[in-house]
């Protein structure tokens, strides 16, 4: 698995319906362009048709939001096929995803619920992610969570969690800074 995601920076635009035009008739003066993976894990369809377009000109980031890093089911194995085929038709310059849980075996909320900072849910984390990146053969980023509320379970600050983590399976930090 690669150890290493290239080194980029730059100004990016997140890719919507709203662009489609812009970026399908002109020049869009970005540098890279980050897509939700969900909504391009499709067989064919406009978006894809769009982006695979848009790719031609603008570096690409996959952002996720319904692996379900911390959940203690594992990791969808479908999801995962579905977002390597992606990442495999696109080259991406990295795949991103949020530390959080987003579903449970039979539903996913669609939304990105917090987790408690204990050394269970840190192994439960470390095993999705290396699962993860085995998958798709890549390292990935994993995004810092919004934290709007604690556990009394929490055995550890979330930034021990995050270095622990991050040490534990050679993926990388997405800093969002508005989750600080």
């Amino acid at each position: 698995m690669p150890t290493a995601i290239p080194s980029f920076s730059g100004f990016g635009l997140g890719l919507r319906r709203e662009h489609y035009a812009d970026f399908l008739d002109g020049e869009v003066p970005v540098d890279f362009v980050e897509v939700i993976s969900e909504n391009f894990m499709v067989d064919g369809g406009r978006p894809l048709a769009t982006l695979e377009r848009v790719r031609e000109k603008h570096p690409v980031i996959l952002h996720g939001v319904s692996m379900s890093i911390g959940s203690a089911q594992g990791l969808d194995r479908d999801y995962l096929a579905r977002l390597r085929s992606l990442a495999e038709r696109t080259q991406p310059l990295w795949v991103s995803d949020h530390l959080c849980w987003t579903r449970t075996s039979a539903h996913n909320s669609h939304d990105l619920l917090p987790m408690p900072f204990t050394q269970e849910a840190l192994q439960v984390v470390c095993d999705n992610i290396d699962h993860a990146q085995d998958a798709l053969g890549r390292a990935m980023l994993i995004e810092n969570p919004s934290s709007y509320l604690t556990f009394p379970e929490d055995e550890m600050m979330e930034w021990e969690f995050i270095a622990e983590m991050a040490r534990a399976t050679g993926c990388f930090l997405l800093l969002d800074v508005n989750n600080i």
